[in-house]
C-alpha cells in the first residue's frame, strides 16, 4: 500500500493548512511541520506555538522538523517533542537555499561527512523518539551521499527521505530518480522518494522505477493540485466538485488565517505564496496570478478570489 507524506513548506504548511487540508482531501498519511531552529534551552519559547501544541496537531501523524547543525540542540528538540507526545522527529539537510546552506546546515551539512557523524552519534546515544532525516544527493556533488551511506546503514533512521537533486540546483531542471534507485539499492532504512511528482502520470512512472519504494513525498506538486495524493490513491473526484471543493478549502484557509492575525492584512502575503503554485491548477494561471500578485487589501483579495472560481475554469487532467 503506498503511503504519501506532504512536504513541509515554510509560511504554507503550517497548523492551519494541515487541519484544513485533512478536512478537504483524504490522500496525505503524514505531515512534517516546517523546521523549527533556535532550540537554545529546555522549554524552548519556539516550541510554545499552534504549530507544534498537540491540542493543535495530531501527534500520530504529524512529525516536527529540525534545522540545525548542533546535535545538543536536536536532543534538546527531540526531548521536549517526546515530552510532547510526539513519536518522531526529522532533520532537515535537504534546505537547498544559500542562506541556510552556507551556514552549515540543511544541505549544507551533506559537504561535511565527518561533522555528520558526529551528529548522528551523540543524537542516537541520547534519544529515545524515532530519528528521521531529509536530505538531497548532496550540495555541490550529487556524490556526497556515498559518504554518509554507512552512516545511515549504522544507525537506526525510522525513515531517509532523499529528493534527487543536489543544493546548488535549488529546483531547476530534473529530480534524477535513476541516481535515487543507485543510492537506494545501498540503503537498509526505508526510504521514501521526494521530487518533481506533480501528476499521476508522474507518480506512475517514478513507482515504476523504484518498485522497492513504497513511500512518497509530495511537495510542490499538491500545492499546485491539493487533490494529487487523492487521485494517486484512485480516490475519484468529478471535475465539477472539484473547482467547489477547492473554492471551500481556499476561503477557509483565508478565513482561518485571517482569524489567527487578528484581521491582519499580512496574510495576504501568506496567501499569494499559495496561489504562486495553486494558479497552475487553472487553464490560464498567469491571468490569474496577474490577478492575485499585486494586491493588498483584504476586500480586493476577497472579491478577486470570488471572480477566480467565478470565471476561471480548473485545468482537465
Amino acid at each position: 500500500m503506498v503511503q504519501l507524506s506532504l512536504a513541509p513548506f515554510q509560511g504554507i504548511t503550517d497548523s492551519v493548512y494541515r487541519n484544513l487540508y485533512q478536512n478537504y482531501f483524504s490522500g496525505i498519511d503524514k505531515f512534517y511541520t516546517p523546521f523549527f531552529t533556535g532550540i537554545h534551552k529546555d522549554n524552548s519559547r519556539s516550541l510554545k506555538g499552534e504549530e507544534i501544541d498537540i491540542s493543535c496537531n495530531d501527534v500520530n501523524i504529524l512529525t516536527p522538523q529540525i534545522l540545525g547543525n548542533d546535535a545538543d540542540e536536536i536532543i534538546r528538540f527531540a526531548n521536549q517533542c517526546q515530552s510532547m507526545g510526539y513519536k518522531e522527529i526529522n532533520l532537515n539537510m535537504g534546505c537547498p537555499f544559500p542562506r541556510v546552506a552556507n551556514k552549515v546546515r540543511g544541505c549544507g551539512l551533506m559537504a561535511e561527512p565527518q561533522r555528520v557523524r558526529e551528529i548522528f552519534d551523540k543524537v542516537f546515544n541520547n534519544i529515545t523518539i524515532k530519528f528521521s532525516l531529509k536530505c538531497r544527493l548532496g550540495y555541490f556533488r550529487d556524490t556526497e551521499i556515498n559518504e554518509l551511506i554507512e552512516s545511515f546503514n549504522t544507525y537506526p533512521f525510522s525513515e531517509i527521505i532523499i529528493h534527487p537533486r543536489i543544493g546548488k540546483q535549488l529546483y531547476t531542471g530534473c529530480a534524477d530518480v535513476d541516481r535515487f534507485a543507485e543510492v537506494a539499492a545501498q540503503i537498509k532504512r526505508p526510504l521514501v522518494y521526494n521530487g518533481d511528482i506533480f501528476s499521476v502520470g508522474d507518480f506512475q512512472k517514478i513507482s515504476a522505477k523504484l518498485p522497492q519504494v513504497s513511500m512518497f513525498m509530495l511537495g510542490r506538486g499538491i500545492l499546485t493540485n491539493p487533490f494529487l495524493a487523492d487521485e494517486i490513491k484512485g480516490y475519484i473526484v468529478k471535475d465539477d466538485e472539484k473547482i467547489e471543493i477547492l473554492h471551500r478549502f481556499v476561503v477557509s484557509l483565508y478565513l482561518e488565517r485571517l482569524r489567527h492575525a487578528g484581521g491582519s492584512p499580512k496574510i495576504i502575503g501568506c496567501m499569494k505564496e499559495l496561489w504562486s503554485y495553486l494558479m497552475n491548477s487553472f487553464e490560464d494561471p498567469q491571468n490569474i496570478w496577474r490577478k492575485i500578485k499585486k494586491i493588498n487589501n483584504l476586500d480586493v483579495y476577497e472579491e478577486t478570489v470570488e471572480r477566480i472560481f467565478r470565471d476561471e475554469k480548473l485545468k482537465v487532467n
